[in-house]
Order: C-alpha cells, then sequence, then structure tokens
C-alpha cells in the first residue's frame, strides 16, 4: 500500500486549526488527524491512574501503558480507548491543566509520534498540533502555522467550550490558561512549538474560518 499524503498544521490552541482541518479534510478527501487528543487521551488517563503528571519519570513509565485503537471514522481518525471514544472527557479543565505537563515528556512525544506517523496507512491525511510541521512531518510539502491574537483565541475557546456545556471558567481564565499553555510549549526540551522553517503562517485574528480555508486550500499543490 502507497503510504498517504500529509498536510501538516501547527499553532497555538485556539487558533482555529481544529475547524480549519476538518473543512480543508472535507473539501479533500484528507482524514482529519488531532494529535492533541492524543496527549489529552495519555493526561486523562494518567490522572484517572493517579500518575503525578508533575514526575516527569512516573509519566515516562505511564506512557506505553495506555492502549490506544486509531479507526477511520466519517472523515477522521478517531482514538479509541477500552473499546469506546473518550468524548468530552478529554475537554475538561483539569486535564487542560496537566495536558502540558504530560506533553513535555519525552517518551510520550515519541509514542505519540510514531502513532501519527503510523496514519499515512489509512490514507491521505491533514494533522493538526505542536510540532507536526517541526518534529513529526517536517518533509510534507503542505506545512502551515496558524496564529492569533490571545484575545481572539480565548474568545473561541470560551465559546467553544459554553456549547459543549463545559465552560466553567470566565474568558479571562481561558485566556491566561491558554498563555500559560502557551509558554510550556514553546519552551519544552522536545519538539517546543514554534513556526517551522518554510511553513506558511496565516494569522487568523482578523480572518473569517472561511479565508482562512480558502488560503490553506490555495497553497495546497497536490
Amino acid at each position: 500500500m502507497i503510504p498517504g499524503r500529509v498536510i501538516a498544521i501547527d499553532g497555538p490552541s485556539g487558533a482555529g486549526k481544529s475547524s480549519v482541518s476538518r473543512i480543508v479534510g472535507t473539501k479533500l478527501g484528507f482524514l482529519h488527524v488531532d494529535s492533541g487528543a492524543l496527549y489529552r487521551i495519555m493526561t486523562w488517563r494518567a490522572l484517572a491512574e493517579g500518575v503525578n503528571t508533575a514526575d516527569p519519570i512516573a509519566v515516562a513509565s505511564f506512557a506505553d501503558k495506555v492502549e490506544i485503537e486509531c479507526r477511520a471514522v466519517d472523515g477522521r481518525i478517531a482514538y479509541y480507548v477500552n473499546g469506546a471514544e473518550p468524548g468530552d472527557e478529554l475537554r475538561t479543565p483539569e486535564v487542560n491543566a496537566h495536558a502540558s505537563e504530560v506533553a513535555t515528556v519525552k517518551e510520550v512525544r515519541d509514542r505519540i509520534t510514531a502513532i501519527l506517523r503510523s496514519l499515512v496507512n489509512f490514507g491521505d491525511i491533514i494533522v493538526e498540533g505542536r510540532d507536526i510541521t517541526t518534529a513529526v512531518f517536517p518533509d510534507s510539502p503542505a506545512r502551515f502555522y496558524l496564529t492569533a491574537s490571545a484575545e481572539a483565541r480565548a474568545a473561541r475557546r470560551r465559546k467553544e467550550e459554553v456549547e459543549k456545556g463545559i465552560a466553567n471558567q470566565s474568558e479571562e481564565a481561558v485566556k491566561a490558561s491558554l498563555l500559560a499553555r502557551d509558554r510550556i510549549d514553546s519552551t519544552r526540551k522536545y519538539a517546543p512549538l514554534k513556526k517551522a522553517d518554510g511553513a506558511i503562517e496565516i494569522d487568523s485574528s482578523e480572518l473569517t474560518l472561511d479565508e482562512v480555508v480558502e488560503t490553506v486550500l490555495a497553497a495546497c499543490k497536490f
């Protein structure tokens, strides 16, 4: 089987990666891959098992114990743990608060990078995350870095949480959480969040979703 093509999209939380990736994937027939959900799954399970997420050694030893099954479902790669999708359990404030700690651990990143690279066996994929253009698929000819102001990102994340019925923070609290995550992601030792050389940067602060999608589509030369 010939491995699928890859569109790689990086950027901080709330920059629009998920919405843009889903729509572009639908238009081009690429499976949408949310890499962040894999780190959230690792965090969710670590918390459930009482692992101290602030202890890198404890997290590293736990990294291979989480069984994750990947399936192609309705235009996306779905993740199953113990036969079921975790759903909104991955989007709780508790998981949000600990995900960056877990994501800094090299053993966790190595395991998830291996999972992500294996997904080309499902076909063409569009992968969103924080190190996709730099560490996971650095050779993809279609690499993008989406960004936006902290205010715009906080408003989007707050709206998303309200729509999902899981909001229990003010917009200012959401903004503070996003900025804290930015600091951790951009300064971690392994695969930090940064714009890759050659990646196309798109600031979506003042752009509509459709405008960002069209920019990505126009740059994809498949």
